[in-house]
Order: structure tokens, then C-alpha cells, then sequence
């Protein structure tokens, strides 16, 4: 972003934009409390882009994540001169739901309607502001997750393990591990919800 264009952005937004790239910068580093709170200021953004494109909750719990495991992977990729972080970050869930989209195609009307409202604005400070809230409600909701299940989605999201990984390292068949993540994530959406 040049400083011309920081100095006409809103304060509220100019802050978020260098909290996110921070954060972008830290997880470069690997550094996992980065990327937890990375996760907790976009998953709504991201999340409401996927759905909007699959329109199906599982399919887009499962793209999100494959999204956030990319992020993890690229964040050194992330280009300051290029994008700002959350359009950086909603540009690749969206790629990864136009992929899903192209794997399992949904009725042609269907996958073109969902193409056509595809969101591109960055968020306003209200939705900053909202992202910190349900940051601080998700750390909550994670805590209340039986243990296993936790650091099932800890290991999912922050570390960027594979279901396969997980049912290694669980013991478990694949389809439990993602019938197990899908659970735990339907149950912090149910805590999270207002």
C-alpha cells in the first residue's frame, strides 16, 4: 500500500490492514499464537466468502481449512505492494472454493449465481471490530471442546496437519477424524452464534 493511499484510508482500517500484516509476517516465522489470532480477526470473512460461493456448510468448513493451511504455507508469498493482507487471504479461499466448485460442480445456474456475488470489498472497521469480539468469544468456545477435539482443530488449523496426519496421529480412520472436526467446528459455531 503506498502512503499516499494509507494516508486516505480510514485509521481504523489503516490499523487493521498493519495488525493483519504483522501478524502475516510473524506466521512467516511460524509462529502459531500468530496464526491463531490470524485466524480469529479473518475466519468470518473467509468463511462467509467460501459459503457464499458453495453455498453447503461442510464443503465450506473443509475448503476454509484448506484455505488457512495455505496461508500458513505462503505467507511468506504475501506481497505488501500487491494486496492488503485480508484481500490476500479472501483471494485464496476463493480460489480454493472455485476449485471445490470445479471438483464437484453444483447445478450450472447454481455455480454461476454464486461466481456472480462473489464479495471483494476489504472489511470496514465495524467488521474489524466485530472480528476482535468473536476472536475473544472463539478463544472461549475452543476451551469449552472436549481436549482431543481441540487440539484436533489446533493441529488442523494452526499447524496445518492433513486429515491423514491427523488419523495417524489420533489413531483413528480419516472419515472419523473429519466427521470429528466437522463436529467441533459445528459445535463452536453453535457456541459462537449470538
Amino acid at each position: 500500500m503506498s502512503d499516499a493511499s494509507r494516508s486516505s484510508a480510514p485509521p481504523q482500517d489503516a490499523a487493521a490492514g498493519d495488525h493483519l500484516h504483522d501478524l502475516l509476517r510473524r506466521v512467516t516465522q511460524r509462529d502459531r499464537r500468530a496464526f491463531a489470532q490470524l485466524y480469529a480477526a479473518t475466519s468470518a470473512k473467509l468463511y462467509g466468502t467460501v459459503l457464499r460461493i458453495l453455498r453447503e456448510r461442510g464443503r465450506a468448513d473443509d475448503v476454509v481449512q484448506e484455505a488457512y493451511v495455505t496461508i500458513w504455507q505462503k505467507a511468506a508469498q504475501f506481497d505488501t505492494k500487491r494486496a492488503s493482507p485480508i484481500a490476500w487471504m479472501v483471494a485464496i479461499a476463493r480460489h480454493a472454493a472455485i476449485d471445490e466448485l470445479r471438483r464437484q460442480p453444483r447445478a450450472p445456474h447454481e455455480s454461476e449465481d454464486a461466481l456472480a456475488h462473489m464479495p471483494t470489498d476489504a472489511p470496514s472497521a465495524r467488521e474489524h471490530l466485530e472480528h476482535e469480539q468473536d476472536a475473544r468469544r472463539l478463544y472461549a468456545c475452543l476451551e469449552a471442546l472436549e481436549a482431543e477435539r481441540r487440539d484436533m482443530v489446533r493441529l488442523a488449523y494452526l499447524d496445518g496437519w492433513s486429515r491423514a496426519d491427523l488419523a495417524t496421529h489420533f489413531e483413528q480412520p480419516v472419515n472419523t477424524v473429519k466427521t470429528w472436526l466437522h463436529r467441533a467446528l459445528k459445535q463452536l459455531k453453535g457456541c459462537l452464534a449470538p
